[in-house]
């Protein structure tokens, strides 16, 4: 007889959550981590207070945000486990919560309170949880899994494989759950940092250096997709909401377009500028809208000296172009070690939509971000998973 009836690797937000589910059902569960605390990507998530889920997250508009060679294999575990049943937990536990403008939900208080009511949930629902144990060798013996933790090794009818991708390494991350699924003949797609701040090369960052610190509301593009939110000009290139959010579309090579006036005609603003105010150079103007620093750079991309009042529509047209299209080409993202995410992973052709399950190694179950199932910023990554994880607890 097996030790456990399932070891679950990764104490983070979907192997916590496999843990609950699999020892309600009365299971003997097992759950271990490398970390000396469970839930460390938690605990710093979303400035130290935990975007813990997207209202929108299973609405039809947000099953069109998580990104995968198969987006519709998330759709069953998100279906199933929805948004409005993670919230319920939240309440029950008495945590206060907010939610901002785009459906994402913060706790009031720190992100150890969402940690603190995981770890309560597990051991209520009788798991054992082992911390500070580096994961050795697996092997499968019969129907059972043989796992080597620490110095010891334990047996268990069923593995969850919940240690989330190569982002942020200096928390521990490795590649470790794609070595497991290639080890069981899974396949693993291409992987690469997601929600990461872009780089430049030194010519083009010299011109930006001068405005680290400074942020503005912009349309970022990248193809058909584009993102309206704050975009932040860094020491080494640009960051912000909007950029972390294009990141996982951009690819090298590529050009982003930036329109620093949303939901604004440049043209007539410019025009209107110039007959209210001719005598003022076109950096004034365009820093009525912009920052002032920011104002003066696209004023001298514009490259349009004297007066707005001597500009013809031609060269205010020019200008409207430069504001509402400002062509960007990184060389880089800041990769893995502040990517908020990884893009890619274990290919979900080799695993069941509805129990997280390799369909080729029965008793194996892949779970949260290892999984090639990737969510935009704002709580979508944390639903994905509750909701895998909650899916593999059903059945594991």
């Amino acid at each position: 007889m097996p030790d456990y009836d399932v070891i679950i690797l990764g104490a983070g937000a979907a192997g916590m959550m496999a843990g609950i589910e699999a020892g309600r059902r009365g299971r003997r569960v097992l759950v271990v981590d490398h970390a000396r605390d469970p839930g460390e990507k938690i605990r710093i998530s979303g400035g130290g207070r935990c975007n813990f889920t997207n209202v929108n997250a299973t609405h039809t508009i947000g099953r069109e945000r998580f990104l995968s060679r198969n987006p519709r294999f998330a759709l069953s575990a998100l279906s199933r486990y929805t948004p409005e049943m993670f919230i319920d937990k939240v309440k029950k536990h008495g945590i206060a919560f907010h939610e901002k403008t785009l459906g994402q939900l913060f706790c009031d208080g720190p992100a150890t309170q969402i940690v603190a009511m995981l770890t309560h949930e597990l051991r209520q629902a009788g798991a054992a949880i082992w911390t500070g144990r580096q994961v050795g060798s697996i092997a499968r013996v019969g129907d059972d899994f043989d796992v080597v933790i620490g110095d010891g090794r334990v047996t268990a009818a069923s593995l969850v494989v919940a240690t989330g991708g190569k982002s942020i390494p200096k928390m521990g991350a490795t590649g470790l759950a794609y070595d497991i699924a290639r080890q069981f003949g899974l396949s693993v797609t291409e992987t690469r940092p997601a929600l990461v701040p872009l780089m430049f090369e030194p010519g083009a960052l010299e011109k930006l250096k001068p405005l680290a610190g400074v942020s503005t509301n912009a349309v970022v593009s990248h193809g058909k997709t584009r993102f309206e939110e704050a975009l932040l000009f860094t020491h080494r290139g640009l960051s912000g909401p909007a950029i972390l959010q294009i990141s996982s579309y951009w690819r090298e090579g590529d050009a982003i377009s930036v329109d620093l006036l949303p939901d604004e005609d440049a043209m007539e603003f410019l025009r209107a500028a110039r007959k209210a105010s001719p005598k003022l150079h076109i950096q004034t103007i365009l820093s009525e809208k912009l920052p002032k620093r920011l104002a003066q750079l696209i004023g001298d991309i514009i490259d349009q000296p004297g007066m707005i009042g001597d500009l013809s529509d031609k060269k205010l047209q020019a200008a409207a172009n430069i504001v509402k299209n400002w062509t960007l080409k990184p060389v880089g993202s800041e990769g893995y070690r502040t990517a908020e995410v990884t893009l890619g992973g274990i290919d979900t052709k080799g695993l069941d939509a509805k129990t997280m399950m390799a369909r080729a190694v029965p008793g194996l179950y892949f779970v949260g971000e290892a999984v090639d199932v990737t969510g935009w910023l704002g709580g979508y990554n944390f639903q994905w998973a509750w909701a895998s994880g909650w899916a593999a607890g059903q059945d594991a």
